[in-house]
């Protein structure tokens, strides 16, 4: 692994056939945005595990001397999602598999029709047949199957095989692929290639929408033509925490955007200590319990928010916080952590104008439903409702669920933006803590502060641990220490765990050039024109 440099414009993914269909866009003259829907559509055909165009997607997007802005591409519940029509079924839970998991709206495709509406803007718009050709031919004439995808199709495949399409497209002879094996899927190139074609409108409001809800209705989804004609995508702005060194951003609610900021602003407020200390890592672990204990007391849909939670990102309430904490004891730790399955991708061009995305369709495959007649693969993240009326996020036809996905940007002092993030549900906030400060807060490289090991407080994954989980290449005497402040540990086995997210950088030097990488742990990398 290491760091990139470029001063022509730069991409970063978690697949580096994504990274280089963006790369390709910017060398072609494409602008970031450009770029990105390229690169979000390699990713969602030659990634299925982790993303879909059946998927939500969250845009930041910034210009050179203007604010950032947010492309809020997350569908809300079908009218039919009922508490009473999953209560008749006898479900106590909404199912994390299957068509009754697909009940919310796709979109990211609307995302990505918002974003070509951005770059048409600013001079770009490259004709979608172009930004799309690199997903079209991946999805037609196959791609290798990766590490990650062979090994999470044979660990999640009694769940997922029974799934509506599932096995005719993701296995082979009804087994899980291997690693290199090639897998296509030829009619989501059809679909894409008609997106490309006819408008990205299509997938909600012509052809593609009648085929889906067709598909949908007779597999059983209460998702219907009407919630997909209804959809589109918002832009909004973003929230954001000032730092010593600059400002940072990130997604408002429904997404936990709020507990990545709270994460950092917390930790900059904290006395300085020495980098990878256990001061460095016990401050940012209890700043991540202050930051979610608020995420999960007030985020959820945004209309059902009563108070103004831009009141924890003031410094007085981020100092009181930092002064709140113990630095000779770890606080007691029974949070309940989130699942997710996600990427995240970053390009910024020539022009600095810069794009940090995040893509998902939550659990690994998402309800493992695929549409027959257009190869998409629906998300489950409407399985995080709750179907208990009290509870914050309860299920309600047109509510928007919570979200773990949360892009990040900063604007530093010195004039340089930084566009960073992470997959990995419960791991986002706590991933972008660790590449923030250790790059741009304590001199690291971005592939040096991204391979650096990493940690996990709380559950995720599937798993019923509910301690800190840390990498095994992680110094003995430093997990002693924490031991000895009272942190409960867990040692991976793995040098190198997908546990902790697949993270990835670009920021830029004070004279113009870009440093990126991606990460290890994941099948991508840095990709420049």
């Amino acid at each position: 692994m290491e760091t990139r440099a470029s001063n022509k414009g730069m991409v970063v993914a978690p697949h580096m056939l994504a990274a280089e269909a963006g790369a390709e866009i910017l060398a072609s003259g494409g602008t970031a945005f450009d770029a990105m829907i390229a690169a979000a559509s390699t990713i969602a055909v030659v990634y299925p595990h982790m993303n879909h165009v059946g998927g939500d997607g969250f845009w930041l997007i910034a210009e050179p001397g203007r604010p950032p802005k947010i492309i809020e591409a997350c569908g809300p519940a079908a009218a039919r999602a009922t508490m009473e029509a999953y209560q008749k079924r006898r479900h106590g839970v909404i199912p994390p598999r299957g068509p009754v998991a697909a009940l919310t709206v796709p979109g990211a495709v609307s995302g990505w029709e918002m974003a070509h509406e951005v770059a048409t803007a600013v001079g770009g718009g490259l004709p979608l047949r172009e930004l799309f050709a690199f997903a079209i031919k991946h999805a037609k004439e196959g791609v290798k199957v990766t590490r990650s995808q062979a090994a999470l199709t044979a660990q999640k495949l009694d769940e997922l095989k029974d799934a509506p399409g599932f096995s005719d497209v993701f296995l082979i002879d009804g087994e899980a692929p291997k690693e290199g094996d090639v897998l296509r899927q030829e009619r989501l190139a059809d679909t894409l290639d008609h997106l490309a074609h006819e408008g990205l409108s299509e997938f909600y409001r012509g052809d593609i929408s009648v085929s889906m809800a067709d598909d949908l209705e007779r597999i059983g989804s209460p998702l219907r033509r009407e919630d997909l004609e209804k959809y589109g995508a918002r832009m909004r702005a973003p929230l954001q925490a000032s730092l010593k060194c600059g400002t940072i951003f990130n997604a408002p609610p429904p997404t936990q955007g709020l507990a990545s900021l709270a994460i950092l602003g917390i930790y900059d407020r904290m006395a300085k200590c020495r980098p990878e200390s256990k001061e460095y890592f016990h401050s940012l672990i209890e700043a991540t319990k202050k930051a979610f204990i608020v995420r999960d007391r007030v985020v959820t849909d945004p209309k059902f928010i009563d108070e103004d939670i831009k009141q924890y990102l003031t410094d007085d309430w981020l100092t009181k916080i930092a002064l709140d904490i113990d630095m000779k004891r770890a606080a007691p730790w029974p949070h309940v952590a989130k699942k997710g399955d996600t990427v995240w991708l970053g390009a910024i061009d020539s022009q600095g104008r810069s794009v940090s995305y995040i893509q998902s369709i939550y659990w690994e495959f998402g309800s493992g439903c695929v549409l027959p007649k257009t190869g998409v693969l629906m998300q489950n993240r409407g399985a995080s409702f709750s179907l208990h009326p009290e509870a914050l996020n309860p299920l309600m036809p047109g509510r928007l669920p919570f979200h773990t996905l949360n892009p990040a940007m900063a604007r530093l002092d010195d004039g340089r933006t930084v566009v960073y993030g992470t997959m990995g549900g419960e791991g986002q906030p706590q991933t972008q803590a660790a590449i923030f400060t250790r790059a741009i807060m304590n001199g690291m490289e971005p592939a040096e502060a991204i391979d650096a090991p990493r940690w996990l407080l709380g559950r995720t994954w599937g798993s019923e641990v509910n301690c800190l989980r840390v990498e095994k290449r992680f110094d003995t005497d430093i997990l002693n220490q924490l031991d000895r402040l009272g942190h409960e540990i867990e040692v991976l086995d793995e040098d190198y765990s997908d546990t902790m997210g697949h993270a990835g950088m670009i920021h830029g030097l004070p004279k113009g050039q870009l440093l990126g990488a991606h990460d290890v742990r994941s099948d991508g990398g840095a990709a420049c024109p």
